[in-house]
């Protein structure tokens, strides 16, 4: 391997870790502009989303509390999991009725976010996590990690 490809799986986890915090913080940014009317408010009403609404409102809360959760690195597989499925949700239901191609049908930000979670539920958090001060398994999330583990000598 190559000097250049060295440093970067080295600094593999570093980027999925800040990648993570990225995507947590919109995606949390979108759920506190919908319940709160930050940041210009929810899509499409410049407002807030009336409470217990279907499924404006458990968008936003799902959103909300699994974009923290991501940010946070703090149950990262389980939380992107859940907004991989809600995104999904939101595109086959609302978007896609509209008009085959996400560009026709305005769900691009709907597909890319659950593509998006899918991705950090198969790849983990990265560094930077949480779950790595309260040792959870496989909080390293990164195939290098996987790779030093199970070239680790056992002990008998």
């Amino acid at each position: 391997m190559n000097a250049l490809a060295s440093r970067l799986q080295q600094a593999q986890p570093y980027a999925l870790g800040l990648f993570r915090i990225v995507v947590g913080l919109l995606f949390a940014c979108h759920g506190a502009a919908s319940l709160f009317g930050w940041l210009g408010g929810a899509a499409g009403t410049g407002g807030t989303i009336p409470g217990g609404s279907w499924p404006g409102w458990y968008a936003a809360v799902i959103q909300l509390v699994a974009g923290g959760l991501v940010l946070l690195g703090l149950g990262t597989r389980g939380a992107a999991f859940i907004a991989s499925g809600s995104m999904a949700y939101a595109y086959f239901d609302v978007h896609q009725a509209e008009a085959l191609f996400p560009i026709q049908n305005g769900g691009e930000a709907s597909a890319m976010f659950c593509w998006v979670f899918l991705l950090l539920v198969f790849t983990g958090p990265g560094a930077l996590a949480l779950d790595g001060l309260f040792g959870a398994r496989g909080s390293r999330g990164t195939a290098a990690a996987r790779d030093e583990e199970k070239s680790a000598p056992v002990a008998a």
